[in-house]
């Protein structure tokens, strides 16, 4: 245990830091410049769209064991298999596998994260605060983000267990923790990096990921799950026309 604490602790608290002394009116200007140039770098807004294959679930080659509790919860997923068609929150890091545009919006000391999946919203707090220390378990958990160089990275506690990891089963206690490091790659392509870390389900953490693509003429659009959806209101055969 004592291991995998460390090892979260590391990706999330592995902050270099500098320190530059002008002493001059030019160094000064040099400063400022590359302060700016560093801001435009953490620039990841906009909205953005899967690379690759639609609603692709994560790649578990290498992916962890299971623990007994984990073992039990996967051979009894089908129980599950209406959560999501029931429009219930998909979770982390499920959210990023879903076949929809998100945008991210960058504010004064937290970034909103608009998925236009279940149009749900996602606060990340930047301004230093820590989880709180009774945080009620929810869907997407309570995350907060510190810049470390170009990169978001994102601290996520107090889920609650009745997610998936993905599509595929993959199940989560309520003890799962994730660190998910969010970083553009490149003026349109944006990297996301989830490492995975839940001592109740699987023997060690590990890590999957995702590609994104910027999207500038898109927007969000409005997506109402529980319209037309036959899981929740069932067609009523017995008034079929005679």
């Amino acid at each position: 245990m004592k291991r995998r604490a460390f090892w979260m602790a590391a990706i999330f608290f592995s902050f270099s830091l500098f320190s530059t002394s002008p002493t001059s009116a030019a160094g000064a200007a040099q400063s400022a410049k590359a302060k700016d140039a560093a801001e435009q770098s953490r620039d990841l807004s906009g909205v953005w769209f899967t690379q690759g294959s639609v609603r692709a679930n994560f790649s578990f080659e290498g992916a962890s064991a299971f623990l007994p509790w984990g073992e039990e919860r996967f051979k009894a997923g089908p129980q599950k298999d209406t959560l999501v068609v029931l429009c219930i929150p998909p979770g982390v890091p499920r959210v990023w596998t879903e076949p929809y545009p998100f945008e991210i919006i960058q504010l004064q000391g937290r970034i909103l994260i608009v998925y236009e999946y279940q149009h749900l919203i996602r606060q990340i707090f930047t301004d230093g605060r820590d989880h709180p220390q009774d945080l009620t378990p929810t869907y997407m958990g309570n995350s907060v983000g510190k810049w470390q160089g170009n990169t978001l990275v994102v601290d996520t506690i107090g889920y609650n267990d009745k997610t998936w990891i993905d599509g595929s089963k993959h199940p989560h206690s309520d003890q799962l923790h994730t660190v998910e490091r969010i970083e553009r790659v490149g003026h349109d392509v944006l990297k996301i990096e989830v490492a995975i870390d839940d001592p109740k389900t699987y023997v060690k953490p590990w890590t999957v990921q995702r590609i994104f693509d910027l999207k500038p003429g898109w927007e969000i659009s409005e997506q109402v799950c529980e319209e037309n959806n036959t899981y929740l209101f069932p067609p009523d055969n017995s008034k079929s026309e005679k």
